[in-house]
């Protein structure tokens, strides 16, 4: 039987995304040669690059095209400095809604040697996606952030059970996977109804899965406990906003924002690769932007179409790509300044390369 061959779409975004996602192409390229995946590449244009040229940050047709494929690599984008123009949109919550990507997952892995607080960090922060506070994603029309008057700002937050249990559901996998261990992050101290409904969905899908264990840490406890003890958490499910902070406090323990990859993953149809950071546009054509996020993010999406598909040269693609990037983070010659290196971007990457031959 034939190996099936995966179409990925590929998305540059902006600012250092012109520089990170095409030297993760290059890499998964290498690393698909090796394990016999074949791969159909389809470039997209986005982001300020497509205002630019097809007049939207979001060109027509981008969805549908999107909609044909197995995955796509999207680098960040830089939207807040887009021109305040009707066709200048953020294109991650379209992207998110549209596909329906609930479960942002985000590892958090400690290197010696590249400035981590702990050598022993593994875990796994799955944070929902589509709802909670953020106003681009949480209602159906309009925004659920408002101003009624000049002295007065309105932001709705968004829990809905369906929601939930789906992320939570997708964390239960995860930690079936891992270690069987499961955490619920929230605050229903407080928010009694929202964080209290996250909770009642999570424990209601956790009873099908009897192999993992299931506790619960109040948010700002966790806050603290990420600093003091990561090593006692595997995987990790909260709500949208305090996932998007706790994960980012969890990359300052192992590198910075650099080090901090992430996959939005759905009901199993399409997945996208994301680093969690941002563009950067001040370090962008510099050439020492960290490609290890953008990297580890597209070794995630081959990992998790390799298992979807049954396409074991996807898995075996990732793995080979795993050794390569953990051989240049070992040395200080060949990682960028980050992370306590000496290497170029290039240099990097070039070590990664040299690592899959």
């Amino acid at each position: 039987m034939s190996t099936r061959t995966l179409k990925i779409g590929v998305l540059n975004g902006d600012d250092i995304g012109h520089e990170i996602v095409p030297a993760s192409v290059r890499i998964a390229k290498a690393a698909a040669r090796a394990a016999g995946q074949p791969i159909d590449w389809v470039d997209l244009p986005i982001g300020r690059t497509a205002l630019d040229t097809h007049g939207s940050t979001m060109p027509s047709g981008t969805l549908e095209t999107l909609s044909q494929l197995d995955g796509w690599i999207l680098g960040p984008i830089g939207h807040r400095d887009y021109p305040n123009v009707p066709e200048a949109i953020n294109p991650h919550p379209i992207l998110r809604k549209h596909f329906d990507l609930f479960a942002n997952v985000r590892p958090t892995r400690s290197y010696q040697g590249i400035g981590c607080i702990y050598d022993d960090i593994d875990l796994v922060i799955v944070r929902e996606n589509n709802e909670g506070f953020q106003p681009d994603r949480n209602v159906f029309m309009g925004s659920g952030e408002f101003r009624p008057n000049p002295d007065l700002s309105i932001s709705v937050r968004v829990i809905s059970r369906e929601g939930s249990q789906k992320v939570v559901r997708a964390a239960l996998e995860l930690a079936r996977a891992r270690s069987k261990r499961l955490t619920l992050v929230h605050k229903n101290t407080v928010f009694k109804l929202g964080c209290g409904m996250f909770v009642e969905a999570a424990y209601q899908v956790a009873a099908e899965y009897p192999d993992v264990t299931v506790d619960e840490v109040i948010v700002d406890t966790m806050a603290m406990r990420l600093v003091r003890d990561p090593q006692s958490f595997d995987v990790i499910v909260t709500t949208n906003m305090f996932g998007d902070i706790l994960t980012d406090e969890a990359a300052g323990l192992v590198g910075g924002l650099g080090m901090a990859p992430g996959l939005c993953i759905g009901r199993g149809s399409v997945a996208m690769a994301q680093a969690t950071h941002g563009s950067a546009p001040d370090i962008a054509g510099k050439g020492i932007a960290n490609p290890y996020a953008m990297i580890e993010s597209t070794r995630m999406l081959f990992d998790w179409l390799g298992r979807q598909r049954n396409a074991p040269e996807a898995v075996d693609m990732a793995q080979r790509m795993r050794n390569a990037t953990d051989h240049a983070l070992g040395n200080a010659a060949t990682r960028t300044p980050d992370i306590r290196g000496h290497a170029t971007q290039d240099g990097m990457v070039q070590s990664i390369l040299e690592a899959l031959e």
